[in-house]
Formats: structure tokens, sequence, C-alpha cells
């Protein structure tokens, strides 16, 4: 068994959890020079346009944060669950999109590849207006009966 307070998922996921914008410059102390990043929106690779898409998710959100809920750890791979809570800017309410990413660490012990698996349909356009109801219509159409 992994002891997780000496594997480096560790220590990201306390500094995911306590994200802000000045934060960022530190991601260097966690993720590889050429590290590559991939969600439903991006895909990017080295440490400035990994700060980027998280620079941006701050621009663009009102109050972004992550809430780590579970952890496995096999070896330089690790598989996070987690709840993404944030607002959309000038709108009330706070959304949450619940996701996994999948990790890997390089033999320095920085990720090498982050990866973030989440369903963007189900957990952010079927919430929105008027694509909501047209997701939402697709979906009832397509579920097996």
């Amino acid at each position: 068994m992994t002891d997780l307070t000496t594997h480096p998922v560790h220590h990201l996921v306390r500094y995911f959890e306590r994200l802000s914008p000045a934060d960022l410059p530190r991601l260097a102390e966690f993720y590889a020079a050429d590290a590559r990043f991939k969600d439903p929106f991006n895909e990017v690779q080295g440490l400035p346009a990994i700060e980027a898409v998280f620079a941006h998710m701050f621009r663009a959100l009102d109050a972004p944060r992550f809430v780590i809920t579970g952890q496995i750890v096999q070896g330089p791979q690790a598989m996070l669950t987690w709840d993404f809570n944030f607002g959309f800017k000038g709108q009330m309410g706070t959304q949450t999109v619940r996701g996994a990413t999948h990790l890997q660490f390089n033999a320095a012990g920085l990720v090498s590849l982050h990866r973030d698996y989440w369903d963007a349909a189900e957990e952010l356009y079927e919430k929105l207006p008027l694509l909501g109801a047209l997701m939402r219509w697709l979906k009832r159409r397509m579920q097996a009966r």
C-alpha cells in the first residue's frame, strides 16, 4: 500500500484545494516543464500553457474551487475524484462539476500528464438555459427503455 503522505500527489492535492491566482507561478513545483494537460476544452503541453488554462479559469469564473473527494495511488500514477465549485460571472448561484483526474508522475515526482475526465454535457451544458433544454431532450431520446 502506498503511503499518501509521502507520495507527490499528497502535496498536489493540498495545492489544488487552496489554489488561487497568486499560486499559479508555483505550478513548477508540481509539474514537469514539458507536462501535458488535457480536459474537455483544452489540450496543451508545457508549464506556460498549463498555467494559462488555470489563469483563464480564474478570469472566466467566480470563486472556482476544487474539493478532492477521493484518491487512488499506484506507483507513479494517481487518480483523483473531485468536485469543482464555481459561479458564472454576473450570475447568482454556485455550480458543481464532478470529475476525475488521471495523473502520471516522472522519476523526479513531478506531474508529466494531467488528464481530466468529466461529462461536459451533463455537468455543464445541461445547466445552461437554452442549450440545456436541447441536451436534456437528446439525453431522453438516447436512453434505453
